[in-house]
Protein backbone atom coordinates (compact mmCIF):
# COMPACT_ATOMS: atom_id res chain seq x y z
CA UNK A 1 0.00 0.00 0.00
CA UNK A 2 1.15 3.50 -0.72
CA UNK A 3 1.63 5.99 2.06
CA UNK A 4 0.14 9.41 1.90
CA UNK A 5 1.58 12.46 3.64
CA UNK A 6 -1.24 14.61 4.93
CA UNK A 7 -0.95 18.23 5.84
CA UNK A 8 -3.94 20.03 7.22
CA UNK A 9 -4.07 23.63 8.34
CA UNK A 10 -7.15 24.53 10.30
CA UNK A 11 -8.52 27.76 11.60
CA UNK A 12 -11.17 27.15 14.21
CA UNK A 13 -13.90 29.52 15.28
CA UNK A 14 -15.68 29.69 18.62
CA UNK A 15 -18.08 32.41 19.67
CA UNK A 16 -16.41 32.95 23.03
CA UNK A 17 -14.07 31.14 25.37
CA UNK A 18 -15.63 29.23 28.25
CA UNK A 19 -14.65 26.26 30.37
CA UNK A 20 -15.97 24.12 27.50
CA UNK A 21 -16.13 25.42 23.96
CA UNK A 22 -17.30 23.92 20.68
CA UNK A 23 -15.20 24.99 17.72
CA UNK A 24 -16.07 24.68 14.02
CA UNK A 25 -13.56 24.55 11.19
CA UNK A 26 -13.35 27.85 9.32
CA UNK A 27 -13.38 26.43 5.78
CA UNK A 28 -12.34 29.74 4.24
CA UNK A 29 -9.01 29.60 6.10
CA UNK A 30 -8.42 25.84 6.23
CA UNK A 31 -7.22 23.13 3.84
CA UNK A 32 -6.41 19.44 3.62
CA UNK A 33 -3.50 18.65 1.32
CA UNK A 34 -1.58 15.47 0.55
CA UNK A 35 1.49 14.19 -1.26
CA UNK A 36 1.87 10.67 -2.65
CA UNK A 37 5.09 9.22 -4.07
CA UNK A 38 4.23 7.67 -7.44
CA UNK A 39 6.40 4.86 -8.89
CA UNK A 40 9.06 5.67 -6.27
CA UNK A 41 10.24 8.72 -8.23
CA UNK A 42 7.51 11.32 -8.63
CA UNK A 43 5.48 13.29 -6.13
CA UNK A 44 1.78 13.88 -6.75
CA UNK A 45 0.20 16.68 -4.73
CA UNK A 46 -3.49 17.19 -4.17
CA UNK A 47 -6.17 18.30 -1.82
CA UNK A 48 -9.65 17.53 -0.61
CA UNK A 49 -11.90 20.52 -1.22
CA UNK A 50 -14.90 19.51 0.91
CA UNK A 51 -14.56 18.74 4.60
CA UNK A 52 -16.02 19.67 7.96
CA UNK A 53 -14.85 19.39 11.52
CA UNK A 54 -15.89 19.98 15.10
CA UNK A 55 -13.61 20.31 18.08
CA UNK A 56 -14.80 20.37 21.70
CA UNK A 57 -12.25 21.75 24.16
CA UNK A 58 -12.33 21.79 27.94
CA UNK A 59 -9.86 24.63 28.41
CA UNK A 60 -7.49 27.02 26.70
CA UNK A 61 -4.62 24.48 26.47
CA UNK A 62 -6.69 22.23 24.14
CA UNK A 63 -5.33 19.19 26.02
CA UNK A 64 -7.83 16.32 25.83
CA UNK A 65 -9.85 18.03 23.13
CA UNK A 66 -12.27 15.84 21.16
CA UNK A 67 -11.76 16.15 17.40
CA UNK A 68 -14.08 14.91 14.65
CA UNK A 69 -13.59 15.37 10.90
CA UNK A 70 -15.38 14.26 7.76
CA UNK A 71 -13.73 14.55 4.34
CA UNK A 72 -15.78 14.07 1.16
CA UNK A 73 -13.80 11.62 -1.01
CA UNK A 74 -15.37 12.89 -4.24
CA UNK A 75 -13.82 16.31 -3.56
CA UNK A 76 -10.29 15.04 -4.26
CA UNK A 77 -8.34 17.26 -6.64
CA UNK A 78 -4.86 16.77 -8.08
CA UNK A 79 -5.27 19.17 -10.99
CA UNK A 80 -5.63 16.38 -13.55
CA UNK A 81 -9.23 15.33 -14.23
CA UNK A 82 -8.44 11.80 -15.49
CA UNK A 83 -6.32 11.05 -12.42
CA UNK A 84 -8.97 12.52 -10.11
CA UNK A 85 -11.65 10.32 -11.69
CA UNK A 86 -9.38 7.27 -11.26
CA UNK A 87 -8.82 8.15 -7.59
CA UNK A 88 -12.59 8.52 -7.07
CA UNK A 89 -13.14 5.09 -8.64
CA UNK A 90 -13.13 1.55 -7.25
CA UNK A 91 -9.31 1.17 -7.43
CA UNK A 92 -8.81 3.83 -4.77
CA UNK A 93 -11.46 5.70 -2.74
CA UNK A 94 -14.61 4.31 -4.42
CA UNK A 95 -16.33 7.62 -3.70
CA UNK A 96 -19.79 6.40 -4.73
CA UNK A 97 -19.79 3.52 -2.24
CA UNK A 98 -17.67 5.26 0.44
CA UNK A 99 -18.40 8.99 0.23
CA UNK A 100 -16.65 9.95 3.49
CA UNK A 101 -13.30 9.64 5.19
CA UNK A 102 -13.92 9.98 8.92
CA UNK A 103 -11.63 10.80 11.82
CA UNK A 104 -12.46 10.79 15.51
CA UNK A 105 -9.79 11.35 18.11
CA UNK A 106 -8.24 13.28 20.98
CA UNK A 107 -5.74 16.13 20.87
CA UNK A 108 -3.05 15.30 23.42
CA UNK A 109 -0.47 17.63 24.94
CA UNK A 110 2.62 16.57 26.84
CA UNK A 111 5.51 18.88 27.71
CA UNK A 112 4.09 21.50 25.33
CA UNK A 113 4.04 19.07 22.37
CA UNK A 114 0.71 18.29 20.72
CA UNK A 115 -0.30 15.07 18.95
CA UNK A 116 -3.64 14.04 17.52
CA UNK A 117 -4.46 10.37 18.13
CA UNK A 118 -7.59 8.64 16.91
CA UNK A 119 -9.41 6.40 14.49
CA UNK A 120 -9.34 7.10 10.76
CA UNK A 121 -11.95 5.31 8.64
CA UNK A 122 -11.54 4.96 4.86
CA UNK A 123 -13.56 2.47 2.77
CA UNK A 124 -15.10 1.09 5.98
CA UNK A 125 -11.65 0.18 7.34
CA UNK A 126 -10.71 1.86 10.62
CA UNK A 127 -7.11 2.23 11.77
CA UNK A 128 -5.49 4.01 14.69
CA UNK A 129 -3.37 6.97 13.50
CA UNK A 130 -1.20 9.62 15.14
CA UNK A 131 -0.52 13.06 13.69
CA UNK A 132 1.95 15.76 14.76
CA UNK A 133 0.23 19.04 15.62
CA UNK A 134 1.52 22.59 15.76
CA UNK A 135 -0.67 24.96 17.72
CA UNK A 136 -0.37 28.39 16.11
CA UNK A 137 -2.15 30.26 18.89
CA UNK A 138 -5.50 31.93 19.31
CA UNK A 139 -6.81 35.45 18.95
CA UNK A 140 -10.00 37.34 19.76
CA UNK A 141 -11.03 39.00 16.50
CA UNK A 142 -13.93 40.88 18.05
CA UNK A 143 -16.21 38.41 16.25
CA UNK A 144 -15.17 35.46 18.38
CA UNK A 145 -12.05 33.55 19.34
CA UNK A 146 -10.06 31.91 16.54
CA UNK A 147 -7.39 29.24 17.01
CA UNK A 148 -5.00 27.87 14.41
CA UNK A 149 -3.45 24.42 14.05
CA UNK A 150 -1.24 22.60 11.54
CA UNK A 151 -1.60 18.81 11.49
CA UNK A 152 0.98 16.69 9.68
CA UNK A 153 1.40 12.95 9.35
CA UNK A 154 1.53 9.83 7.19
CA UNK A 155 -1.20 7.31 6.61
CA UNK A 156 -1.13 3.97 4.87
CA UNK A 157 -4.16 3.98 2.61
Amino acid sequence: MKKMNLIAAFMLVAGFATAQATWKVDKGHSNIQFTVIHNLIAEVNGQFKEFDGTIVSEGDSFKGTNVEFIIKTASISTGIENRDNHLKGEDFFDAEKFPDIKFKGILQREDGVYTLVGDLTMRDVTKKVTFDVTYRGSVDTGKGIRAGFRVNGKINR
